[in-house]
């Protein structure tokens, strides 16, 4: 038996997403066959931008070396002791819109990226220039990441409070969603 249930927390986390606003589309779990690593995926996007054009996948990645040790270690425990927390895995969350037309100054992107996620959703912004064509102007392409550590012994009990990342989230998505007609031309 597992230690960690994570395809649990995983529908705990889509319910949570849900009553912060969010509209959940797909989600994917895969299993590495060589290495067992595990990632659970759910596509989803503000409830008032079902029509697009912005998008937000969440991946958790679970390392199995992680996930054994963990076992291991609330193995050798007492019965109804747990491990100091010392485990974690991986939870990103990535915001895509379409290729930009007029794309944002980047320096004042990660600036205010960085006020919005503070020090609960730290947050990577970068770009990529795309010529389709030699004749065609670029298209820029945003790339925004949050990332944070998730503790497996506050899973384990049930105490890994997401609601402030996930207020973070939805501020970023809007913060998006709002500048999105003006970088999109629309």
């Amino acid at each position: 038996m597992a230690a960690v249930d994570l395809p649990g927390f995983m529908t705990d986390l889509k319910e949570h997403a849900s009553e912060h606003g969010f509209h959940l589309h797909d989600e994917r779990h895969f299993v590495e066959t060589y290495s067992m690593r595990q990632t659970f995926e759910v596509d989803l996007h503000p409830e008032d931008a079902c029509g697009g054009p912005l998008d937000l996948h969440l991946a958790l990645e679970a390392e199995p070396r992680t996930l054994l040790a963990f076992e291991d270690t609330i193995m050798a425990l007492p019965d109804g002791d747990l491990p100091e927390d010392d485990y974690h895995i991986g939870l990103s969350f990535n915001w895509s819109l379409p290729p930009l037309v007029h794309g944002p100054d980047l320096l004042v992107l990660a600036t205010d990226m960085a006020g919005i996620g503070g020090t609960e959703l730290p947050i990577e912004v970068s770009a990529i220039d795309s010529f389709f064509s030699v004749t065609d102007p670029s298209a820029r392409s945003l790339a925004i990441v949050g990332r944070i550590e998730v503790s497996l012994t506050q899973i384990v009990t049930g105490q890994e409070a997401l609601c402030g990342v996930l207020d973070r989230s939805k501020e970023v998505s809007e913060y998006l969603l709002v500048r999105s007609p003006v970088w999109l031309d629309q």
